[in-house]
């Protein structure tokens, strides 16, 4: 992964608390690597991965917008 796609990524989930990205790789386990990297260098939650499509979480610095719910709690 690159600093500019890792700077990108920063910068969306700064912004936007929820992404969805689109994973490109050969096969499941490099997909797993690229997800497992992308988490640790952005310090995100992976909420789901469906496929190619994961969904990353991290709330913003200031003012974050959405609160998830702890694993085994329901929503309010």
């Amino acid at each position: 992964m690159s600093t500019a796609f890792l700077q990108e990524l920063d910068a969306a989930l700064e912004h936007h608390e929820l992404l969805k990205v689109r994973i490109r790789a050969a096969d499941r386990d490099s997909r797993d690597a690229a997800v497992a990297q992308m988490t640790a260098a952005m310090r995100a939650v992976l909420v789901s991965r469906i496929g190619n499509v994961a969904t990353l979480y991290r709330p913003r610095k200031r003012n974050p917008a959405l609160v998830l719910p702890a694993p085994g709690q329901s929503a309010p």
